[in-house]
């Protein structure tokens, strides 16, 4: 079976490639991503989406759209590229990794001497560096995190946070998938995630892909799986981890972290060093998405939701410090008190 990739570079590294995530799990559909506007339509429709992926798309879709540019001079070239990065960053304002990898690419550009096309060489090198970090770092969140799961461990995640979320392995996910390369039978309980369903439509299916048994549950259900003993740990992901270990996450989250301290379970959370924003103090310094909230009124062309009936739609909420048994991190795990003011 081929490993899932969620954003890479086609071949002549002239695109973007992408799995819209939109279609699945009825379609497997991928997309080139060749101009500013698709790049910022793809990561703005959630076409990929998890905050490592989002990051890597940035900045790869800042290299392509910077190619038209090359034959600027360099003040010229500088100049538009920061006004696209500011174009591209602005599209999802919660996750951190997209700005992160976006000032990464520029930043390498304005310090590379030289015309415009030595600058865009240098942005795409800096570009697949991204690229292939992630993949590493994917991968050394599941052999940490790995350590925590027992044989038959049975683990509750929210949203998705698996290969589908990132260029490698994932985040949450990559423990459960180290932990059943080392024989381990483990097994994954898996919220729906209203109001997009990235836990019954992604989830599910990159886990059901590779093998790994899955329930699917109703968010509504976890309080009573984790009442009726079914549940062993709970391992999420990250959008923005804040110095003092506030997190932001797909909403939901916040919930699912006090059910698990009132039922005693561990709660983990997943996330590689690039989601880390030690700029900001506490989670109410975090900008939060507001969505469209036609996104909870209707299913399809259907409206599921009384015509006047005001509907909000914040796709993250913040999960305190204090509710967090530890992160996994590419790292190794990291106990409290936390302190990310120094990344």
């Amino acid at each position: 079976m081929q490993p899932i990739e969620s954003v890479r570079w086609t071949a002549d590294q002239r695109a973007v490639r992408i799995i819209d995530q939109r279609r699945l799990p009825n379609e497997f559909v991928e997309r080139d991503l060749t101009s500013l506007s698709e790049v910022c339509e793809a990561i703005r429709t959630l076409a990929v989406r998890g905050a490592p992926a989002i990051g890597v798309c940035g900045a790869m879709g800042l290299v392509v759209v910077a190619a038209s540019l090359a034959d600027k001079g360099r003040d010229d070239f500088l100049s538009q590229v920061r006004r696209c990065a500011s174009e591209i960053s602005a599209t999802r304002p919660t996750a951190v990794n997209l700005s992160w990898a976006l000032d990464r690419v520029v930043g390498r550009a304005e310090q590379t001497p030289g015309p415009s096309a030595v600058a865009l060489d240098a942005m795409r090198q800096e570009a697949t560096a991204i690229l292939d970090e992630d993949r590493a770092m994917c991968l050394r969140i599941g052999e940490a995190g790995a350590e925590l799961l027992a044989n038959g461990a049975r683990v509750l995640t929210h949203c998705n946070a698996g290969a589908l979320a990132t260029a490698g392995i994932g985040t949450a996910l990559a423990p459960v998938y180290i932990a059943a390369a080392q024989g381990k039978n483990v097994r994954v309980l898996a919220t729906e995630t209203r109001p997009l369903l990235q836990g019954s439509r992604l989830t599910a299916w990159e886990l059901t892909r590779a093998g790994i048994p899955v329930t699917v549950i109703t968010d509504g259900a976890a309080a009573s799986r984790m009442r009726a003993g079914e549940v062993d740990v709970c391992i999420v992901g990250a959008d923005r981890v804040v110095a003092n270990g506030d997190v932001a996450n797909k909403v939901g989250t916040y919930a699912l972290a006090v059910l698990a301290r009132h039922h005693g379970l561990p709660f983990y959370v997943a996330m590689p060093s690039s989601t880390i924003d030690p700029t900001l103090p506490s989670g109410e310094s975090i900008t939060i998405e507001q969505r469209d909230p036609r996104e909870v009124s209707t299913l399809g062309d259907r409206m599921v939701t009384a015509e006047l009936a005001v509907v909000g739609n914040a796709a993250f909420d913040v999960t305190p410090a204090s509710l967090i048994t530890a992160f996994i991190t590419d790292r190794g795990l990291v106990y409290p008190p936390y302190d990310f003011a120094g990344r």
